[in-house]
């Protein structure tokens, strides 16, 4: 007779109750020694409170959390951590003024005597990320990184800890394919040695390369747990939202005649190294490359955020090299950044105060002495929020009281506050659960069918794929291909991943 295994996690009827919200209710959730189980649901169903309560950051309102067959109650995350629990939350717990060394072993530092032993740190870092495959020198600062470079050290952070029970919280969602492929190749180890890991993404391409069960929640309820290959994508799409996707990316028409707005010639940058483009109205074009390729540093060039040491961009005809943000934005260019909390959105304001900030300019809401009329302004922002599916009650809601995907509903509403002619948006579904990147992918629509050039930049191969009616790859700073509709596929645009020279459709 074969005794069943004793589940390295078993969390039972477990509840959560926040002041007016009960985020959790009567969940259930196991893990066993040497499995992948991914926790799936939409932003706000309760996952990031599940994991949350494993964590040590916050303890359950009732239930019971058991390790190996064993009662606990977590008071702190440090409680958590010496059970032998390692997490990669989505929002990134790093120190920017510290080296990568520093951050990887902020309060473990190795000892020399009395003092740290700084050699010894940083090559054991070194090391650490060699094994990982992570391309970065550990010397640098956290704050030089780019976005996708410290969600590594993230992931390096936790690895390093050699824990029995990794929580990865969207590890994958500012990598690019290569890098996702090299965290699989890690996790699979890391399985292998008995090591069970709790996995949270919304992209469900990558559960079938390593999950082996999923659990999907609800509002905050269990809606059930399955065999990762027992439901289609489809199918667990409904049971997430419970309501039926028929398709997730739409139709997007494509202008009869779509004309140039943005041209960029001989472009050079910090990593962009001779870029000749054209954006044209009316129409998607998708930007992909791997992390370090050009691909959002060529736009943050554009838009004033990193200097352009030569080459020019016209916009509509007019020369706006090297021109500052505000000018770029009055002329009507929209830049949608990839870290929403470091550079899209005031935190501390509400989305209606995020919003209006976009419609400080519009004549239309101006009131008397030339103040502006905060009636106009309220019933713009209302319009906004209908458009872009955000309730009064999240619009007049802090924004970072809200989940991820309404903060990003949020942010693509400060892009409806003026009247644009050309939309960057930069990784605009990072963190957002399917139902939501629907719902974004509706407003890409709206606007590139409305006439507007539409850029969009992304790490997630599938969503650049099938928005965009143009394709561009970056490598090493140039382009490397620039497909058509016809010709966009995985395989031509992964062989442009390695390429240095532009290659004609």
């Amino acid at each position: 007779m074969t005794i069943p295994a004793t589940p390295l996690v078993e969390m039972l009827a477990i509840s959560r109750q926040f002041p007016g919200v009960k985020a959790l209710d009567g969940v259930n959730f196991t893990l066993m020694a040497g499995e992948v189980h991914v926790l799936f649901g939409e932003n706000g169903a309760g996952k990031s409170t599940l994991i949350s309560i494993l964590a040590g950051v916050y303890r359950p309102t009732s239930g019971v959390v058991r390790i190996n067959g064993a009662a606990v109650d977590f008071a702190s995350v440090k409680d958590s951590r010496d059970a032998g629990i390692g997490a990669v939350f989505q929002e990134f717990s790093l120190v920017p003024t510290l080296t990568v060394a520093e951050n990887i072993y902020l309060g473990n530092e190795p000892l020399s005597g009395p003092l740290i032993n700084r050699r010894a740190m940083r090559r054991d870092a070194q090391r650490l990320f060699d094994d990982l495959g992570f391309a970065i020198d550990v010397t640098r600062s956290v704050m030089s990184l780019s976005r996708a470079e410290q969600q590594m050290v993230e992931i390096a952070k936790a690895f390093q800890a050699n824990a029995r029970i990794l929580i990865l919280d969207e590890p994958t969602a500012s990598l690019t394919e290569r890098e996702t492929e090299r965290l699989f190749e890690i996790i699979a180890s890391a399985r292998a040695r008995g090591v069970g890991i709790i996995y949270i993404s919304h992209r469900i391409h990558e559960f079938a390369a390593m999950a082996d069960r999923i659990t999907v929640l609800r509002d905050g309820k269990l809606i059930g747990t399955v065999g990762a290959r027992e439901l289609s994508e489809t199918a667990l799409v409904e049971m997430m939202t419970g309501r039926s996707i028929d398709q997730i990316y739409p139709h997007i028409a494509r202008a009869e005649k779509p004309e140039v707005v943005l041209s960029l010639r001989g472009l050079r940058a910090w990593g962009v190294s001779g870029v000749d483009l054209d954006v044209r109205s009316g129409e998607v074009l998708g930007i992909a490359g791997l992390v370090g390729s050009g691909k959002s540093r060529t736009f943050r060039a554009v838009i004033g955020l990193n200097q352009i040491s030569s080459g020019t961009v016209s916009f509509h005809g007019r020369d706006i090299t090297g021109a500052a943000p505000p000018q770029l934005i009055g002329q009507g260019i929209f830049y949608l950044p990839s870290d929403r909390k470091a550079e899209g959105l005031l935190l501390a304001a509400s989305g209606r105060d995020n919003i209006a900030v976009s419609m400080l300019n519009r004549r239309d809401t101006g009131g008397l002495f030339g103040l502006r009329s905060f009636s106009k302004v309220r019933a713009l922002t209302d319009e906004v929020g209908r458009r872009v599916d955000l309730s009064r009650a999240f619009l007049d809601r802090a924004v970072s009281k809200l989940s991820g995907g309404n903060q990003q509903k949020v942010l693509f509403g400060k892009g409806f506050g003026a009247d644009y002619d050309l939309y960057i948006l930069d990784e605009p579904t990072v963190g957002v659960d399917m139902g939501t990147r629907a719902a974004l992918y509706r407003l890409i629509k709206q606007i590139a069918e409305a006439g507007k050039a539409v850029v969009v930049i992304s790490s997630d191969l599938p969503e650049v794929m099938n928005l965009a009616h143009r394709l561009v790859v970056f490598s090493h700073g140039r382009i490397s291909a620039e497909l058509e509709r016809p010709q966009i596929s995985e395989q031509a645009v992964l062989k442009a991943f390695f390429q240095f020279e532009r290659q004609s459709a």
